[in-house]
């Protein structure tokens, strides 16, 4: 199990005070998950939320903001009261990759938004099903076998623009290959058709593919972390592979509207730092293939001005532009 010591130094953490479980806050707290209930995000949203209510705030309650693929509940925190008591918590793309993919997009990550916590990263992985040979063992294989058919050339990802869909985008420029995406609502349905045999390859999070593999109907090709995947330590990464640009690990972290005051987002990085260091916060983080991670908003910032820059280049190069 990871420490709480461990924990709160990773990153840059924050020094929790004596008081930390002191309840700072009369006001419920509304999380607000741009993604249907029952998913990973509002998953991890709710083991927060537990924690948070009755020590941070009286209530904690998870809001499910559902639409326009995310960018729904992106700008109903957006036009909230900036006192604290409304959060977002999302995954990366929604902050990182949208402004590059959307020609309108309503809010700026940068402007519209304060960042809170850093909480949990996974990395993503190349999952292989039945409708892809047994011999294609490698990710080598796979694209020389996408090569060899332009016909069976596509991958499927969780969503049109989001990190998933640039992670084949990625592995298109770098190997050459005309990988094409089929974007789905979700990875519950490309899982499905990937293991139906509809489709040969999908880009998932790990944490959504782990329930699966037990079955033997998918088989993990490499994932994109820096280091092998603690949860699939026999899986290569994408780097070992033979394809070094692609390393990256998606985060999920919790956000504030913009001109929320300076000592309304110290409590409220405390509370969540404090709710997350609960060791079985961790274990049901870990349970779900999520590796968790404390970091200021300071910090967190920053990681998200770098994310952001990062993905402007690989989007424009792609060509692509997502429907509004």
């Amino acid at each position: 199990m990871i420490s709480r010591r461990t924990l709160l130094l990773a990153g840059g953490a924050i020094a929790l005070s004596a008081k930390g479980w002191a309840q700072t806050t009369q006001k419920t707290v509304r999380i607000v998950v741009p993604f249907p209930a029952g998913g990973g995000t509002d998953v991890l949203a709710r083991i927060v939320a537990d924690k948070l209510r009755g020590n941070y705030a009286p209530a904690a309650i998870v809001e499910n903001r559902v639409g326009a693929s995310g960018r729904t509940g992106v700008e109903a925190v957006k036009n909230a009261e900036p006192d604290g008591s409304t959060l977002l918590f999302t995954p990366d793309f929604l902050m990182t990759v949208y402004p590059h993919s959307f020609k309108r997009l309503s809010y700026d990550p940068l402007k519209d938004f304060t960042p809170i916590a850093l909480v949990a990263r996974s990395g993503l992985a190349l999952a292989a099903g039945p409708a892809l040979p047994a011999e294609v063992k490698t990710v080598r294989d796979y694209v020389a076998w996408a090569k060899g058919d332009p016909k069976r050339a596509f991958y499927a990802t969780t969503s049109a623009g989001g990190t998933p869909h640039f992670v084949g985008v990625m592995l298109a420029r770098d190997s050459g290959a005309a990988l094409s995406p089929v974007h789905y609502k979700g990875g519950a349905p490309a899982l499905q058709d990937l293991m139906g045999g509809q489709i040969p390859v999908s880009i998932n999070p790990v944490s959504e593919l782990l329930p699966q593999l037990q079955g033997g109907k998918i088989r993990v090709l490499a994932v994109t972390s820096g280091e092998r995947s603690k949860f699939l330590p026999d899986v290569p990464t994408m780097k070992e592979s033979g394809f070094p640009e692609i390393v990256l690990a998606p985060w999920l972290g919790f956000f504030a509207p913009a001109r929320t005051p300076p000592d309304v987002v110290k409590r409220l990085a405390n509370g969540i730092a404090d709710a997350t260091a609960f060791g079985d916060t961790q274990r049901s983080f870990i349970k779900m293939g999520m590796d968790p991670v404390a970091m200021t908003p300071v910090g967190f910032a920053s990681v998200v001005k770098a994310d952001l820059e990062r993905w402007a280049p690989i989007v424009k190069a792609s060509g692509f532009t997502a429907e509004d």
